[in-house]
């Protein structure tokens, strides 16, 4: 699948303005957006979030899905939205990962990107 987000700067920086906002809007909670541009070929960026239950990820989840195709971001694979504990949606270039609180305290999964490279992590 082609990356919706492009090769260009321009294309990533929009695509992960897109998500940041849309999560924003939906009221996520503790937004954490990690720079991992060279650092893994997953993805440029890597975005976490948590919802308040398993109905608000879903919500978050939803919205963000709906967003990037209204950009014109194309769709984006998703992956645990109907348990709704973690969604994980995989937009290219940008990966974010949608947690109910404690499952992503459980998992913990920003601690394996803090580096001391991976200085340019930025809450939301």
């Amino acid at each position: 699948m082609p990356s919706p987000a492009g090769t260009s700067e321009d294309s990533l920086s929009r695509a992960v303005q897109t998500a940041l906002t849309s999560l924003e809007d939906s009221k996520a909670e503790n937004i954490v957006s990690i720079d991992i541009q060279g650092k893994s070929p997953l993805a440029d960026y890597m975005i976490v979030a948590s919802g308040r239950s398993h109905r608000h990820v879903s919500a978050v989840a939803d919205h963000l899905i709906r967003a990037f195709k209204e950009t014109g971001l194309g769709s984006a694979r998703v992956e645990g939205l109907s348990g709704a504990d973690w969604v994980l949606i995989d937009a290219g270039d940008i990966v974010v990962h949608v947690f109910r609180p404690e499952v992503r305290e459980f998992y913990n999964i920003e601690k394996m990107w803090q580096a001391p490279d991976l200085e340019d992590e930025t809450v939301h």
